[in-house]
Order: structure tokens, then C-alpha cells, then sequence
């Protein structure tokens, strides 16, 4: 098997009865930006926390880079969780100096730089912040590192079509080039336009993963309107994890 930066094999992961991933298989090569798509409940957050070692999978094999997620793939790897998780006394700068001090890959100017273009005063402190700027200043840290892997979990759900389109921009000019970014969302028409590459997700399976110029040329259709069609015609499995 060659080796390729994310590789699933037969990967399982449970929640009580319910089967979030249920032999998921996957290969992904780097240097790409890629969309990973599927409705609430498709199992997209419970892959990417297995990617990212927050989760254990039951069975089956998980490579990042040829390693299974530890201290080495946790170096290659910057994370964009679904919710915010820095603590609301934490200034924005406390963030900066708490990355710099974990990250050697975090380039501290790079994220100055874009907390001016936004706007955003790094004195203050998170909690005085609101939803859409609390989630803009964890996209400025994740995007200021130089990682091998970028895991964003539904970057752009709880923001304005404005922001969404600043929040595509920044992911496009900021990732490192030789690096991959794995995008999990539903929202597929604001997102496509910046994919190489697609993943859908149904029931904790991958069941469809394709180029999207080749979809584009071989079906005549966005993906937009593929995942639709697709999606409709699959039973929906419901949950949300």
C-alpha cells in the first residue's frame, strides 16, 4: 500500500449501540483542499476527531502519515473543533503566546496580521467577543500554522454569507500549500467552490469520493446539485455525531 497522508481501513467507532462509523475505508493523498460531505448525523465529526486521536476507534486501522494518531501525527495536524473550547477570561494574545508555546509550525506574525485585516483587537478578551469573532480568531490560529493537515470541523456554519466568504478566503490564502485541508460541512454550495477533491459521507460510510472536476465533466452537474441528488436517494440514518 502506498503511502498516502490519511489512509482508513475497516474503521469502526460505537457510541453505545449507535455505530457513528461502521467500516469506514478512506485514502487521501496531500496537497489538496477536500470537502467531506454528508448531513447532520453522517458521522463527518466522528471521523475527523478519530483523525485527529480525540477518539478511539474499536476496530480497524487509522494512519496519518504512515503513524497512528499520537504525539507524531499531533505535530502535522491543526484542528478546528465544531464548537469554541478557549476559556472566556483568555485574551486573544494569551492565544497567540499559548499556540506559539505548543506549535513550533505557528507563525505568530502571519496571525497578528490577520487579526488587524479583521478588525480584531487581540487585547481583549474572548468572552467579550462575539459568536462570529470568537469563531474568526480560532480560524486565525488554525490557519497560522504551517501543518501537514488541516482537520476544519463545519468552519462556516454559525456565520453570515459575509463571513463565510472571508472564512473561505483566509482557509485558501493562508493553508500551507504542500499541506491538505479536510473541510467537513453540509453546507455545499458556499464551499465548492474552493475543493479539489470530495468525500461524501452517509451513515458512517464513505460512499462516494471523487474528483470535482471530474464530477463537473462526467456528470454535467455541481456538486451541490450531486450531493442533493445523491442524498435524496440514500436513506437518512439520523443522530448527530
Amino acid at each position: 500500500m502506498d503511502k498516502m497522508l490519511i489512509q482508513c481501513q475497516d474503521v469502526w467507532k460505537r457510541y453505545g449501540n449507535k455505530e457513528a462509523l461502521r467500516g469506514l475505508n478512506l485514502q487521501l493523498e496531500g496537497g489538496k483542499i477536500v470537502g467531506l460531505l454528508g448531513p447532520n448525523g453522517s458521522g463527518k465529526t466522528t471521523l475527523i476527531k478519530v483523525l485527529n486521536g480525540l477518539l478511539q476507534p474499536e476496530q480497524g486501522l487509522v494512519l496519518i502519515d504512515g503513524e497512528t494518531p499520537g504525539l507524531y501525527t499531533k505535530s502535522l495536524i491543526s484542528y478546528l473543533p465544531d464548537k469554541p473550547y478557549f476559556s472566556g477570561w483568555m485574551k486573544v494574545n494569551d492565544l497567540f503566546e499559548l499556540f506559539e508555546d505548543f506549535y513550533a509550525d505557528f507563525d505568530r506574525a502571519k496571525a497578528e496580521q490577520m487579526c488587524k485585516v479583521l478588525q480584531i483587537d487581540s487585547n481583549l478578551r474572548m468572552k467579550t467577543l462575539s459568536k462570529g469573532t470568537k469563531e474568526k480568531v480560532q480560524l486565525i490560529l488554525v490557519m497560522s500554522r504551517k501543518a501537514k493537515l488541516y482537520l476544519l470541523d463545519e468552519p462556516i456554519a454559525g456565520v453570515d454569507p459575509a463571513a463565510r466568504d472571508y472564512i473561505l478566503t483566509t482557509i485558501l490564502n493562508n493553508y500551507n500549500p504542500e499541506g491538505t485541508v479536510l473541510i467537513s460541512t453540509h453546507l455545499i454550495s458556499d464551499i465548492e467552490r474552493v475543493l479539489d477533491e470530495v468525500i461524501f459521507i452517509q451513515n458512517g460510510q464513505v460512499i462516494r469520493q471523487e474528483l470535482v472536476d471530474d464530477i463537473r465533466e462526467k456528470e454535467g452537474k455541481s456538486v451541490d446539485e450531486l450531493f442533493r441528488e445523491v442524498f435524496r436517494t440514500i436513506p437518512y440514518g439520523g443522530g448527530a455525531w
